[in-house]
């Protein structure tokens, strides 16, 4: 009897439909959103810890121009197209801080136990983003980095995304720390 790891049936998902959402193959496979990112090939996410939600956070919102936060909630989807708001912690939380018309919320960072940096296609575009994970692989949420009038990725969006995904998966927490 054959028995396929998970790494093999996320690739093989990937193999029929590149645009497949990793929700929708948690959903197939019957594991959490979170498994399948890690699961998937290493040239589509980048898995960091989640103790550096802050730092992602607070570079995040240094990016500009507008990106897409989403949250999947009891089958719906949320979604704010804006400028990531800043952030600080007070109360136990990490609160964003948007300007009227973008995100307000707080956020629980001890609750992110994984952070990952994805890059794939999704309807014959690629997409970044960001998605923060419990300990037990539910999605928190996601920050897409934003696209032109003319459905573009912003090209400093992407540089930006690819140096702090470099930065924190070769760093360790005291080197962001000093």
């Amino acid at each position: 009897m054959t028995t396929t790891t998970l790494t093999e049936q996320v690739s093989a998902l990937l193999n029929d439909n590149a645009s497949m959402l990793p929700a929708d193959m948690a959903t197939t496979l019957g594991v959490s959103e979170g498994e399948v990112v890690r699961a998937m090939p290493a040239d589509y996410q980048t898995w960091v810890e989640g103790q550096h939600a802050e730092t992602v956070l607070m570079q995040v919102a240094e990016w500009g121009g507008p990106v897409t936060a989403i949250v999947h909630s009891g089958g719906s989807i949320f979604e704010v197209k804006a400028p990531f708001p800043k952030g600080k912690i007070a109360y136990g939380y990490y609160n964003l801080m948007g300007k009227p018309g973008e995100m307000h919320g707080h956020l629980k960072l001890e609750r992110m136990a994984g952070i990952a940096f994805v890059s794939k296609p999704f309807r014959g575009k690629t997409t970044h983003y960001v998605g923060f994970f419990t300990e037990q692989g539910d999605s928190i949420f996601k920050i897409y980095l934003g696209r032109d009038e003319k459905r573009q990725l912003l090209d400093h969006q992407v540089e930006a995304f690819h140096q702090l995904k470099t930065q924190l998966a070769t760093s360790t927490p005291t080197d962001l720390e000093q």
